[in-house]
């Protein structure tokens, strides 16, 4: 029996409501093959167990770091304050602003503490996976493979798409 993979990008959520969107993360990472540790904590709720993930991320085997939240969104940048890894969030809808605050609270992080911030919602929940994957590709071909195959296999699916819809207006 082979041995499991040990999980190299850490998805870290701020409330278990925000899984309808992360399992999107999870999925697209699984398309890489690459393992995942999932876990639910609060900037504000859990700031001291937020704080310690991402301070020994790093030395747990951790390449990236995904947080997600959504209303003030603080998530992200407690991560990012703590970690040298590069962190990736995903600004979910709140109950608020249609998501708006979450993207601003998000993206909007002081000098020096960068937040790599996707859209907001499923579309950013499959390109963080995408966004973790081109950066542990920078030193793993066997990554880099995978993602060229993946952009050429979308090109190709629009290519596909145009030529239906050519056949449709044809008819």
């Amino acid at each position: 029996m082979a041995a499991k993979k040990k999980p190299t990008v850490a998805i870290v959520m701020g409330s278990k409501t925000d899984w309808p969107v992360l399992e999107f993360t999870v999925k697209t990472l699984k398309e890489f093959d690459v393992e995942s540790t999932v876990k639910v904590m609060s900037a504000h709720r859990t700031p001291h167990e937020a704080s310690e993930f991402a301070e020994n991320a790093s030395k747990n085997g951790y390449k990236v770091i995904i947080g997600a939240a959504g209303g003030a969104a603080h998530l992200c940048g407690v991560l990012a304050g703590h970690t040298t890894l590069p962190v990736v969030g995903i600004p979910v809808k709140g109950w608020a602003l249609d998501g708006m605050d979450s993207l601003l609270s998000t993206v909007q992080m002081p000098k020096g503490v960068p937040v790599a911030t996707v859209a907001i919602g499923k579309a950013g929940a499959i390109n963080a996976a995408i966004l973790a994957v081109q950066i542990m590709a920078l030193s793993d071909v066997t990554l880099k493979r995978k993602l060229v195959a993946y952009k050429k296999k979308m090109a190709k699916d629009v290519l596909k798409a145009d030529a239906e819809l050519q056949k449709e207006l044809e008819a």
